[in-house]
Protein backbone atom coordinates (compact mmCIF):
# COMPACT_ATOMS: atom_id res chain seq x y z
CA UNK A 1 0.00 0.00 0.00
CA UNK A 2 3.07 2.27 -0.29
CA UNK A 3 2.76 3.65 3.22
CA UNK A 4 6.41 4.77 3.41
CA UNK A 5 6.40 6.50 0.03
CA UNK A 6 3.25 8.48 0.70
CA UNK A 7 4.45 9.43 4.19
CA UNK A 8 7.54 10.89 2.53
CA UNK A 9 5.34 12.80 0.07
CA UNK A 10 3.09 14.15 2.86
CA UNK A 11 6.17 15.19 4.87
CA UNK A 12 7.93 16.92 1.98
CA UNK A 13 4.97 19.08 1.01
CA UNK A 14 3.57 19.47 4.55
CA UNK A 15 0.28 17.95 3.43
CA UNK A 16 -0.52 17.01 7.04
CA UNK A 17 -1.05 20.73 7.75
CA UNK A 18 -3.39 21.30 4.83
CA UNK A 19 -7.02 22.16 5.61
CA UNK A 20 -8.78 19.46 3.58
CA UNK A 21 -12.18 20.65 4.80
CA UNK A 22 -11.64 23.86 2.84
CA UNK A 23 -10.21 22.54 -0.44
CA UNK A 24 -8.40 19.55 -1.97
CA UNK A 25 -4.63 19.44 -2.10
CA UNK A 26 -3.32 19.48 -5.69
CA UNK A 27 -0.25 17.38 -6.45
CA UNK A 28 1.54 16.58 -9.68
CA UNK A 29 3.30 13.47 -10.92
CA UNK A 30 6.53 15.48 -10.99
CA UNK A 31 6.17 16.35 -7.29
CA UNK A 32 5.56 12.70 -6.46
CA UNK A 33 8.69 11.71 -8.38
CA UNK A 34 10.79 14.31 -6.57
CA UNK A 35 9.58 13.24 -3.12
CA UNK A 36 10.26 9.56 -3.79
CA UNK A 37 13.47 9.83 -5.84
CA UNK A 38 15.57 8.41 -2.98
CA UNK A 39 13.61 5.13 -2.87
CA UNK A 40 15.24 2.15 -4.58
CA UNK A 41 12.33 -0.11 -5.54
CA UNK A 42 10.17 0.66 -8.56
CA UNK A 43 6.92 0.13 -6.63
CA UNK A 44 8.05 2.73 -4.08
CA UNK A 45 8.45 5.56 -6.62
CA UNK A 46 6.50 4.69 -9.77
CA UNK A 47 3.71 7.28 -10.00
CA UNK A 48 1.27 4.91 -11.70
CA UNK A 49 1.66 2.36 -8.90
CA UNK A 50 1.54 4.93 -6.08
CA UNK A 51 -1.65 6.48 -7.47
CA UNK A 52 -3.54 3.24 -8.03
CA UNK A 53 -5.92 3.13 -5.08
CA UNK A 54 -8.94 1.28 -6.47
CA UNK A 55 -10.38 0.20 -3.11
CA UNK A 56 -10.49 1.66 0.40
CA UNK A 57 -7.94 -0.93 1.48
CA UNK A 58 -5.51 0.18 -1.26
CA UNK A 59 -5.08 3.58 0.35
CA UNK A 60 -1.83 4.30 2.24
CA UNK A 61 -2.14 4.80 5.99
CA UNK A 62 -1.73 8.59 5.75
CA UNK A 63 -4.79 8.71 3.51
CA UNK A 64 -6.80 6.60 5.94
CA UNK A 65 -5.67 8.69 8.91
CA UNK A 66 -6.72 11.93 7.20
CA UNK A 67 -9.95 10.59 5.68
CA UNK A 68 -8.85 11.44 2.15
CA UNK A 69 -8.63 9.78 -1.24
CA UNK A 70 -6.96 10.48 -4.59
CA UNK A 71 -8.54 11.67 -7.83
CA UNK A 72 -6.88 12.48 -11.17
CA UNK A 73 -7.70 15.96 -12.48
CA UNK A 74 -5.54 16.10 -15.61
CA UNK A 75 -2.79 14.10 -17.26
CA UNK A 76 -0.03 14.06 -14.63
CA UNK A 77 -2.07 15.95 -12.03
CA UNK A 78 -4.07 14.77 -9.03
CA UNK A 79 -6.10 16.05 -6.10
CA UNK A 80 -6.05 14.66 -2.56
CA UNK A 81 -9.69 15.03 -1.52
CA UNK A 82 -11.47 14.88 1.83
CA UNK A 83 -14.51 12.60 1.90
CA UNK A 84 -15.85 9.22 0.89
CA UNK A 85 -14.28 8.17 -2.38
CA UNK A 86 -15.61 4.63 -2.57
CA UNK A 87 -18.88 2.73 -2.97
CA UNK A 88 -19.69 -0.64 -1.44
CA UNK A 89 -20.42 -3.54 -3.78
CA UNK A 90 -22.92 -5.45 -1.62
CA UNK A 91 -23.06 -9.21 -1.69
CA UNK A 92 -26.13 -10.43 -3.55
CA UNK A 93 -27.89 -12.69 -1.05
CA UNK A 94 -30.73 -13.88 -3.28
CA UNK A 95 -30.55 -17.26 -5.00
CA UNK A 96 -28.87 -17.13 -8.39
CA UNK A 97 -31.27 -17.09 -11.32
CA UNK A 98 -30.83 -19.82 -13.91
CA UNK A 99 -30.37 -18.06 -17.22
CA UNK A 100 -30.61 -19.87 -20.56
CA UNK A 101 -28.25 -18.48 -23.18
CA UNK A 102 -30.02 -17.00 -26.19
CA UNK A 103 -27.41 -18.63 -28.45
CA UNK A 104 -28.32 -21.98 -30.00
CA UNK A 105 -24.74 -23.25 -29.89
CA UNK A 106 -21.94 -23.59 -27.32
CA UNK A 107 -19.09 -21.04 -27.32
CA UNK A 108 -15.95 -23.23 -27.10
CA UNK A 109 -13.57 -20.26 -27.18
CA UNK A 110 -15.18 -18.68 -24.12
CA UNK A 111 -13.74 -21.52 -22.02
CA UNK A 112 -10.12 -20.62 -22.81
CA UNK A 113 -8.55 -18.35 -20.18
CA UNK A 114 -9.97 -16.51 -17.17
CA UNK A 115 -10.03 -12.80 -17.93
CA UNK A 116 -12.58 -10.17 -16.96
CA UNK A 117 -13.05 -9.26 -20.62
CA UNK A 118 -13.86 -12.76 -21.81
CA UNK A 119 -16.40 -13.33 -19.02
CA UNK A 120 -18.11 -10.05 -19.86
CA UNK A 121 -18.07 -10.90 -23.58
CA UNK A 122 -19.65 -14.27 -22.82
CA UNK A 123 -22.38 -12.61 -20.74
CA UNK A 124 -23.08 -10.20 -23.60
CA UNK A 125 -23.01 -12.92 -26.29
CA UNK A 126 -25.51 -14.92 -24.22
CA UNK A 127 -27.71 -11.78 -24.10
CA UNK A 128 -27.47 -11.64 -20.30
CA UNK A 129 -26.52 -7.95 -20.33
CA UNK A 130 -29.47 -7.14 -22.59
CA UNK A 131 -31.78 -9.17 -20.34
CA UNK A 132 -30.58 -7.45 -17.14
CA UNK A 133 -31.13 -4.02 -18.68
CA UNK A 134 -34.34 -5.10 -20.43
CA UNK A 135 -33.04 -3.76 -23.74
CA UNK A 136 -32.68 -6.02 -26.78
CA UNK A 137 -31.22 -3.18 -28.88
CA UNK A 138 -27.88 -2.95 -27.05
CA UNK A 139 -24.76 -3.42 -29.19
CA UNK A 140 -21.07 -3.17 -28.27
CA UNK A 141 -19.73 0.26 -29.25
CA UNK A 142 -17.23 1.32 -26.56
CA UNK A 143 -14.02 -0.35 -25.50
CA UNK A 144 -10.54 0.76 -24.49
CA UNK A 145 -8.96 3.98 -23.33
CA UNK A 146 -10.30 7.44 -24.05
CA UNK A 147 -9.92 10.91 -22.56
CA UNK A 148 -12.60 12.96 -20.85
CA UNK A 149 -13.75 16.41 -21.87
CA UNK A 150 -13.50 19.10 -19.20
CA UNK A 151 -16.13 18.79 -16.48
CA UNK A 152 -16.64 20.13 -12.97
CA UNK A 153 -18.17 18.37 -9.98
CA UNK A 154 -18.47 18.37 -6.20
CA UNK A 155 -17.22 16.11 -3.44
CA UNK A 156 -19.05 17.32 -0.36
CA UNK A 157 -18.59 21.11 -0.39
CA UNK A 158 -15.39 20.93 -2.42
CA UNK A 159 -15.35 21.77 -6.13
CA UNK A 160 -13.06 20.03 -8.61
CA UNK A 161 -12.47 20.20 -12.34
CA UNK A 162 -11.18 17.33 -14.43
CA UNK A 163 -9.92 17.60 -17.99
CA UNK A 164 -8.44 15.09 -20.43
CA UNK A 165 -8.27 12.34 -17.80
CA UNK A 166 -7.76 8.86 -19.23
CA UNK A 167 -10.70 6.54 -18.70
CA UNK A 168 -11.21 2.91 -19.60
CA UNK A 169 -14.44 0.93 -19.49
CA UNK A 170 -14.36 -2.80 -19.97
CA UNK A 171 -17.30 -2.50 -22.35
CA UNK A 172 -19.88 0.04 -23.39
CA UNK A 173 -23.14 -0.77 -25.15
CA UNK A 174 -25.48 1.55 -27.01
CA UNK A 175 -29.16 0.94 -27.66
CA UNK A 176 -31.95 3.04 -29.10
CA UNK A 177 -32.50 4.97 -25.88
CA UNK A 178 -29.54 4.30 -23.59
CA UNK A 179 -25.83 3.72 -23.22
CA UNK A 180 -24.55 1.18 -20.68
CA UNK A 181 -20.98 1.36 -19.31
CA UNK A 182 -19.54 -1.64 -17.47
CA UNK A 183 -16.65 -2.01 -15.05
CA UNK A 184 -15.80 -5.72 -14.76
CA UNK A 185 -13.95 -7.87 -12.21
CA UNK A 186 -13.37 -11.60 -12.04
CA UNK A 187 -12.92 -11.84 -8.27
CA UNK A 188 -14.90 -10.76 -5.24
CA UNK A 189 -14.85 -7.01 -4.75
CA UNK A 190 -16.23 -5.45 -1.58
CA UNK A 191 -15.85 -1.82 -2.69
CA UNK A 192 -14.54 0.21 -5.58
CA UNK A 193 -13.54 3.82 -6.15
CA UNK A 194 -16.50 5.80 -7.45
CA UNK A 195 -14.23 7.45 -10.01
CA UNK A 196 -14.23 4.27 -12.13
CA UNK A 197 -17.97 4.75 -12.63
CA UNK A 198 -18.33 8.54 -12.35
CA UNK A 199 -15.67 9.71 -14.83
CA UNK A 200 -16.92 7.51 -17.72
CA UNK A 201 -20.49 8.52 -16.81
CA UNK A 202 -19.63 12.22 -17.11
CA UNK A 203 -17.60 11.56 -20.24
CA UNK A 204 -20.41 9.85 -22.16
CA UNK A 205 -23.23 12.11 -20.94
CA UNK A 206 -21.21 14.82 -22.69
CA UNK A 207 -21.30 12.91 -25.99
CA UNK A 208 -24.89 11.62 -26.03
CA UNK A 209 -28.34 12.78 -25.01
CA UNK A 210 -29.38 9.17 -24.35
CA UNK A 211 -29.63 7.89 -20.77
CA UNK A 212 -26.21 6.69 -19.56
CA UNK A 213 -26.21 3.80 -17.10
CA UNK A 214 -23.23 2.52 -15.14
CA UNK A 215 -22.86 -1.13 -14.20
CA UNK A 216 -20.46 -3.23 -12.17
CA UNK A 217 -19.93 -6.83 -13.33
CA UNK A 218 -18.33 -9.76 -11.54
CA UNK A 219 -17.71 -13.38 -12.52
CA UNK A 220 -16.90 -15.64 -9.59
CA UNK A 221 -16.99 -19.41 -9.75
CA UNK A 222 -19.95 -20.25 -12.03
CA UNK A 223 -21.94 -17.12 -11.18
CA UNK A 224 -22.33 -13.85 -13.08
CA UNK A 225 -23.36 -10.82 -11.03
CA UNK A 226 -24.48 -7.38 -12.17
CA UNK A 227 -25.04 -4.21 -10.15
CA UNK A 228 -26.59 -1.07 -11.66
CA UNK A 229 -25.67 2.32 -10.20
CA UNK A 230 -27.10 5.74 -10.95
CA UNK A 231 -26.05 9.28 -10.07
CA UNK A 232 -28.91 11.34 -8.66
CA UNK A 233 -27.00 14.55 -9.44
CA UNK A 234 -24.50 14.41 -12.28
CA UNK A 235 -22.47 17.18 -10.62
CA UNK A 236 -22.22 15.35 -7.29
CA UNK A 237 -19.57 12.61 -7.04
CA UNK A 238 -21.28 11.12 -3.96
CA UNK A 239 -24.83 11.03 -5.36
CA UNK A 240 -24.26 7.44 -6.50
CA UNK A 241 -27.00 4.93 -5.65
CA UNK A 242 -27.42 1.21 -6.23
CA UNK A 243 -30.70 0.73 -8.10
CA UNK A 244 -30.65 -2.91 -9.16
CA UNK A 245 -28.62 -6.11 -8.80
CA UNK A 246 -28.92 -9.76 -9.82
CA UNK A 247 -26.86 -12.94 -9.83
CA UNK A 248 -27.11 -15.55 -12.58
CA UNK A 249 -25.89 -18.94 -13.61
CA UNK A 250 -25.72 -19.20 -17.39
CA UNK A 251 -26.82 -22.46 -19.01
CA UNK A 252 -25.80 -23.00 -22.63
CA UNK A 253 -28.00 -24.93 -25.02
Amino acid sequence: MNDTSWKAIFDKYKIHKHNFSKEPFPISAEQIKQATAHFKKTNEKEVRILCKQDSREDRPQVFIDNGVFLLPTKNGHYAIVKGEGYIDIPKIETTAKIYSSKLDFVLDTSLVGNSEMQHLDFAYASSLVRTFLEDETLVLTIRGRKYTPQFSFRVGNQKLTAESVQTEVDAGYEGKNQVALIEAKNSQTDNTIIRQLFYPFRQWTHHTKKTVKTLFFEKREQFYSLWQFEFGDSNDYNSILLTKSSRYKIVEK
